[in-house]
Formats: C-alpha cells, sequence, structure tokens
C-alpha cells in the first residue's frame, strides 16, 4: 500500500503541478474495514480493476463530460460543503479522545497559519510526536529498536473467483461510482479549477485519471484509489501550493515502504488521533468556507443545503438527491422560490 500511494503520489505531482491529493476511495475502504470477514483480498483486487475500468470508458467515451454538464453547481458546491462538514465533524470525534492534545494542537494551529514561512503542518507533526513520546512510555525504547534494511516489495495478484468479481462489483465498485463521480471528479474538478485557474483539468480527464490509477495500483495490492475536494483542502490549508508537496510525500511513502516496512505499526504511533482530528478539522474549514464569495437564488441555496445535508450521510446519495431536487425545481415540478 504504501508502495502504491508513494508511487502515485509522486506522479501526481509531477503530472498535475498542483497539491492534487491522492487517497483510498471511501467506500470500498469503510466496507472492507468493517467486514473482513467477507471481503476479501480478491473482491478488493476485482474492485480496483472494475473501477478503474469503467472510468477510464466514462473519460475516453466523454459520457462523464455529458454527467457534468448535466450537474448544477448548487449540487456540486454542496457536495463540498458537506465533505467540508463532515471532515469538521470527524475531526471534533477524533479530537474528543484526548481535548488536553487536541486543544493546544488546535491553538497552535491557528497561531500558524499567518505565517506562511513556518509550516504549520511540520510544527504540527512535530507537537503530535512529542505528545505520543511523553504518553507512551515504551514508543521511545520501540523507535530505538528501528533499523532500516531495503525489502523490495513484490506484485501480487489474489487467488480470485466469481464471487470474489460479484462482491468486488456489487458490494464495492457500484456503491462507490457516486461518490467518485461526486466528490473526486466533478467537486475536485470545480475546486482545483477554483484554486488553480492557470493548470485547469477538465472531468473528462480526471475520470482517464482514475481509471489509469487504479489499473496501476491493483498489482501493487494497494486498495481503490481516487482524488477529492477534501484532500486537496487540507494539502492547502497547511501550505501546500504546487505539486512539489506530492513528491515529497511519495518520497517519504516510499522510504517507509522500501526501508521500515516492518516499522510501520511503531512510525503510526507517532501520529495521536487527537492530533489527526486538528488536521481534519482545519481541512474541513478550508473546503467549507471556500463557498463564502458565492451568491445564489433562494431556490439554489436550498439545493445546495438539502445537498450538503444528504452528504453528510452518504456522498452518492447526496450527488442523486441534489440533482433530483435541482432539475424538479428548474422545471416547476417542486418549488422551492
Amino acid at each position: 500500500m504504501l508502495l502504491g500511494f508513494g508511487l502515485l503520489a509522486i506522479g501526481t505531482g509531477l503530472y498535475f503541478r498542483t497539491p492534487m491529493s491522492v487517497q483510498p476511495m471511501k467506500a470500498i475502504a469503510t466496507v472492507a474495514v468493517t467486514h473482513p470477514e467477507t471481503i476479501t483480498p480478491g473482491a478488493i483486487f476485482a474492485s480496483a480493476i472494475v473501477t478503474g475500468v469503467f472510468w477510464l470508458g466514462m473519460g475516453i467515451s466523454g459520457a462523464v463530460s455529458w454527467l457534468a454538464a448535466l450537474t448544477a453547481r448548487p449540487v456540486v458546491r454542496g457536495i463540498v460543503l458537506g465533505l467540508g462538514l463532515s471532515f469538521i465533524l470527524e475531526g471534533v470525534t477524533f479530537m474528543q479522545r484526548g481535548l488536553l492534545v487536541a486543544i493546544p494542537g488546535a491553538l497552535l494551529t491557528f497561531m500558524l497559519l499567518g505565517w506562511p514561512r513556518l509550516p504549520a503542518m511540520l510544527v504540527l507533526l512535530a507537537y503530535g510526536g512529542l505528545t505520543a513520546v511523553s504518553l507512551d512510555a515504551t514508543l521511545i525504547r520501540d523507535l530505538g529498536n528501528l533499523a532500516p534494511h531495503l525489502r523490495w516489495p513484490g506484485l501480487h495478484i489474489p487467488s480470485i473467483g466469481w464471487g470474489d468479481v460479484v462482491t468486488g462489483t456489487l458490494v464495492l465498485a457500484v456503491p462507490q461510482a457516486a461518490l467518485t463521480l461526486g466528490n473526486a471528479i466533478l467537486a475536485t474538478t470545480e475546486e482545483h479549477n477554483a484554486l488553480f485557474p492557470g493548470r485547469p483539468v477538465s472531468a473528462r480527464l480526471l475520470a482517464v485519471d482514475h481509471g489509469i490509477m487504479n489499473i496501476l495500483a491493483a498489482p501493487l495490492g494497494g486498495v481503490p484509489m481516487c482524488r477529492g475536494a477534501g484532500g486537496m483542502a487540507g494539502h492547502i490549508r497547511f501550505g501546500a501550493r504546487t505539486g512539489g508537496a506530492l513528491v515529497i510525500l511519495g518520497t517519504i511513502l516510499l522510504a517507509g515502504a522500501l526501508f521500515y516496512a516492518d516499522s510501520v505499526a511503531t512510525l503510526f504511533r507517532l501520529f495521536p488521533h487527537p492530533v489527526l482530528g486538528v488536521i481534519l478539522f482545519f481541512g474541513g474549514i478550508e473546503l467549507a468556507a471556500s463557498l463564502n464569495s458565492e451568491t445564489y437564488s433562494r431556490a439554489d441555496r436550498i439545493v445546495l443545503v438539502v445537498t450538503a445535508g444528504v452528504a453528510l450521510w452518504n456522498m452518492g446519495g447526496a450527488y442523486v438527491t441534489g440533482l433530483l431536487l435541482y432539475h424538479a425545481s428548474r422545471r416547476r415540478i417542486i418549488r422551492l422560490d
């Protein structure tokens, strides 16, 4: 997984030259983590291939451009707002696991966000590491025992049966499709082009990108991957401005994959959940606040708010609900003004 994310992060930074995120597909990852007894490695592999082929076809055929044209701006912005609010809520949940750690971290971040020469993320991660060491008496000893040694990861294609193909397609890939369209493609295109108008991307490009990304990631043993407006907002909130941030991130992940593959669990202990909650909280603020300069009619505001509300429950459901509500109001089937 580290190898897959590392290679794709470096490739992303070099190609897009902006802080475009690389992250796991949320719906697939959630089902896989919560149902390990039924979701096999073969099913996850199949979901990555099916997802990759689907989005590659949607991009090459231009069908995703038709969906993008059909999708009204209030729907996309509602998904962005809902995503930002969900990040804030999830961040608060993580922060509540250790308020004595989270509150100083949040105050430190507030103070540093106005100092562009001192990256808030680096200071926050250093604070998290020091806190973890002070709270876990065994962590310093375990870190002292770490020794880098080169270990080449191998390509691995798990055994796949028809049951894995059916599960990977119907249980994992299909429910993920609407979420990927709404957040990873349409919302990311919207957010990226607003922030980086000099390097615009299209929904069609990101669809092809998702296809290639997942087809390449599958044999590496990685989980299905996507972009995301939330991940990009997090990068930007903490100082990333170019693709160089992704190249640095990818290089760190590659080093972990090649030299510390047996020590990942120990290294992850340096990132306490309350500190991760602070990162999610500020990433959510960045995403939700991106709407503050836009004006909408009353009907469009209702569509935006309803879409955002449903997005707190399910991002794919939010896309469908917002789309239906918007076009119903335009055809006067429902009056929102």
